[in-house]
């Protein structure tokens, strides 16, 4: 999707801009035009997309140039993120979140997925965002150096709200810990070619539902979901608003050691939701014990 977007919005509007010379201003006005749909194009041939811009996509074509320049400042490639600051348009809020039955569901279908075939780093990716709570983009393009396993965090170098040290449960790190380290590729989930990251996991995460039977779900639905199960914790909104990584209220600055109320809130939700997704799994196995013994 961010190939795509690159292509269809941002390349049209500001492709021809050098990096370093690029404001605030000038990425503000990309996304305006993108809202307006300056960028719209109609469906070409039978497969073809269409394109028609508004508010949400403007956002997320704001979001995706935010983190190619915040990646090119990690790199070396620029002295400074010439657009950081830039304000997001506010999209329509998505409160869609699984149900503890859906967990279940998925937690049966995850299984199931991979043993037809579903990119098990996919699936791995998509168990990491539900035990976390972190954001496609964080989950899927993680670095292994980021990962602190003893101390409980990961210390991410540039997100969506700037720079940040997270809270991970146990159970989430024995997810980044299974995963096959690929010489010369610093990703905790790496392209099966290249140097780069996975990317497919929202392709991934649509399989896993098909087999679930579970319709509207988005890896921000699984960052929801993580919220509300430590709502129904008993956990503060200050609290879940700290464990998501929101800054608009200055909570991650509280949390820049990242304490131990947050590690300990982090982890009951995450346990929890690992609990809801292995007796899901379960019924699986069951089902299969049944079947077996029919047929003998």
């Amino acid at each position: 999707m961010d190939e795509s977007r690159i292509r269809t919005h941002i390349n049209p509007l500001i492709g021809k801009r050098i990096a370093r010379h690029l404001t605030i201003a000038d990425v503000e006005a990309m996304q305006d035009d993108v809202a307006k749909g300056k960028t719209g194009k109609p469906r070409t041939g039978e497969r073809g997309g269409k394109a028609t811009g508004g508010r949400g996509v403007a956002a997320r074509c704001l979001t995706t140039i935010q983190a190619i320049l915040g990646h090119a400042k990690h790199k070396g490639l620029l002295a400074e993120h010439p657009t950081k600051g830039a304000k997001k348009l506010a999209g329509n809020k998505r409160t869609r979140r699984l149900s503890v039955a859906e967990i279940e569901t998925l937690g049966k279908a995850m299984v199931y997925a991979e043993q037809q075939g579903v990119s098990p780093t996919g699936i791995a990716v998509i168990r990491l965002l539900l035990l976390t709570g972190y954001r496609r983009e964080e989950g899927q393009a993680m670095q292994r150096e980021w990962v602190n396993p003893m101390g409980g965090f990961v210390a991410f170098p540039d997100t969506k709200t700037g720079e940040q040290v997270r809270a991970i449960g146990p159970e989430a790190i024995k997810v980044i810990v299974a995963q096959p380290q690929i010489v010369g590729n610093p990703y905790v989930f790496a392209a099966t070619t290249g140097d780069g990251p996975f990317t497919a996991v929202s392709a991934c995460l649509q399989r896993v539902c098909g087999y679930a039977g579970i319709k509207g779900v988005t890896p921000h639905v699984l960052r929801h979901t993580f919220a509300s199960i430590a709502a129904e914790l008993g956990f503060s909104e200050l609290t879940i608003r700290a464990m998501l990584g929101h800054a608009s209220q200055n909570v991650t600055q509280d949390y820049i050691h990242v304490d131990e109320a947050l590690k300990l809130a982090v982890r009951r939700t995450s346990d929890e939701i690992t609990k809801l997704l292995a007796q899901g799994a379960a019924k699986l196995d069951r089902l299969r014990l049944v079947a077996d013994s029919d047929e003998g």
